[in-house]
């Protein structure tokens, strides 16, 4: 489940939010081993046919991130051996989320962040960091669950640590210009219509 403790959530204003469980030590534990084409649309409807029958998407939070709040840099190799530097995703938007398979939240909200990553818009880029669990699997469950996004493995919770991270899941969209707009914790339906609006925000300017 979804933990709060402090953090990014402090750094970036944030309180604890609807379905956020809080936890003692911030850490879970460590693994032992604009219109939809017809496509689109069709992609949608099969991710809303799959979804887990006890998925809460109301249960999240969404806050406006701190301008004064700094983002620490984020580089790392994802399962498929490709290499991410976020500095240099400037020009697109991008849906930063920290996830993890002892989260129960987590794994309900995955398809539909499956869903968003086929849909394959243009400019955005969707990543994962998935924390404090093995690299072996981690593939295992990917592999179970058809998952083909982008996942950096954080086995030892370096990268969640370095941004204050300890709610699950947590999810950072940055806009264009590589500036943090949203902090959102919980569970969301991120194929459904009002994540679709907070992410097609992303592209305009800033208010």
């Amino acid at each position: 489940c979804v933990r709060v403790a402090q953090g990014l959530a402090e750094r970036a204003g944030l309180g604890g939010g609807a379905g956020v469980i809080r936890s003692r030590d911030g850490q879970g534990p460590l693994d032992d081993a604009p219109a939809l084409s017809r496509r689109r649309a069709t992609l949608l409807a099969v991710a809303g046919l799959t979804m887990l029958p006890s998925i809460s998407f109301s249960q999240h939070d969404i806050k406006t991130w701190r301008r004064s709040s700094s983002m620490p840099p984020l580089k790392g190799t994802d399962l498929n051996g490709r290499e991410w530097n976020l500095a240099d995703l400037k020009g697109q938007s991008v849906l930063l989320n920290f996830w993890a398979t002892w989260c129960a939240p987590c794994k309900e909200e995955m398809p539909t962040l499956q869903t968003l990553h086929e849909l394959g818009e243009a400019d955005l880029v969707l990543l994962t960091v998935n924390v404090r669990e093995s690299i072996p699997h981690v593939q295992r469950y990917a592999r179970s669950t058809g998952l083909t996004l982008p996942i950096l493995p954080d086995p030892k919770g370096v990268i969640a640590k370095a941004w204050g991270i300890v709610v699950y899941p947590s999810t950072l969209l940055i806009d264009t210009t590589g500036t943090p707009r949203q902090f959102v914790t919980g569970a969301v339906d991120w194929s459904g219509s009002e994540a679709l609006g907070w992410l097609r925000a992303l592209r305009q300017p800033a208010r």
